[in-house]
């Protein structure tokens, strides 16, 4: 999974080959097939082990409000500190565009994330965090497309995309310049 990983942050989905992947880690092709019959199965597991690292952003401390705000600075700071990670996410986002069986693989991931997003969200709204006019399905799919757009090549590193996650951040209250409803500025 690794070395897939690596490949195609290195050569892009199109330079993903079994056989490199089951040389790299020094098993024949067969046990690799054994493990990973498609190269969907390998994506899938490839996707896995990113999330896993979105995932890690997620902490249970502080109010809702506050882990919403944290998850995306990290993930920011991820996608910094980890540009294969970056690039991974960014291939097969546009890969997807042109194959169903990635396409669809993604969405799960994608669905996965928005509802954490949603449930996220919605306890920081009951908790008095953030405003109650907000629509939190809206809203997840809003962070997601940002946080999404954010590892493409064209946007990634320009200014606009920090500019952008400071203002979600403004707009939902949780940038830390004021005090949230419901909570004192002591």
């Amino acid at each position: 999974m690794r070395a897939s990983f690596e490949l195609i942050a290195k050569n892009g989905f199109e330079g993903l080959r079994t056989r490199d992947v089951a040389d790299r880690v020094g098993v024949n092709i067969a046990t690799l097939h054994y493990y990973f019959p498609t190269k969907e199965s390998l994506i899938r597991a490839v996707l896995d082990q990113a999330m896993t690292r979105f995932r890690s952003t997620l902490t249970p401390h502080g109010s809702p409000a506050d882990q919403l705000r944290n998850h995306l600075r990290a993930v920011r700071k991820l996608l910094i500190e980890e540009p294969e990670l970056k690039a991974v996410m960014a291939e097969l986002a546009l890969r997807s565009a042109r194959d169903r069986s990635i396409a669809a693989i993604m969405a799960e991931m994608y669905d996965s994330w928005h509802r954490a997003m949603r449930g996220l969200l919605r306890r920081a709204v009951k908790e008095g965090g953030l405003r109650p006019e907000l629509d939190s399905d809206g809203v997840a799919a809003l962070i997601v497309a940002t946080l999404t757009a954010s590892t493409l090549p064209t946007l990634s590193g320009a200014p606009r995309t920090n500019q952008a996650m400071r203002q979600l951040e403004r707009w939902l209250g949780i940038d830390g310049s004021k005090p949230r409803a419901g909570t004192s500025s002591n």
